[in-house]
């Protein structure tokens, strides 16, 4: 699995990238088969008072691509966001895979 975590407009510290690290040991946890992972947090400079913080992630599984991205005003918000939006379509992909085989297995008894 490679997983890479870059910054836009701030400096990835090394706290930031073990907090992304552990959150997504939540989703290696569902689903082991996953292929490539790219992280990407920024900081949107915006004319409006407060900056936003955005967090978004690639996941590529065989035979499929995964993306979500949150935006929050604190960045550890947006990466807990992210990481939930990114276990549900983990956990949606790994159902549809086992109902899939299942479904299959289901038509050769018959």
């Amino acid at each position: 699995m490679n997983l890479t975590i870059s910054g836009h407009h701030l400096d990835v510290t090394p706290a930031l990238r073990n907090y992304v690290t552990s959150k997504l040991d939540r989703i290696t946890r569902h689903f082991d088969q996953l292929v490539d992972i790219k992280v990407l947090l920024s900081v949107e400079k915006q004319k409006e008072k407060e900056r936003r913080q955005r967090a978004e992630c690639n996941i590529h599984v065989k035979g499929n691509d995964l993306f979500a991205e949150s935006t929050h005003a604190d960045l550890y918000a947006a990466v807990d966001e992210l990481m939930d939006k990114l276990d549900r379509q983990v956990v949606r992909h790994k159902d549809r895979l086992q109902s899939h085989h299942g479904a299959s297995a289901k038509h050769l008894l018959q």
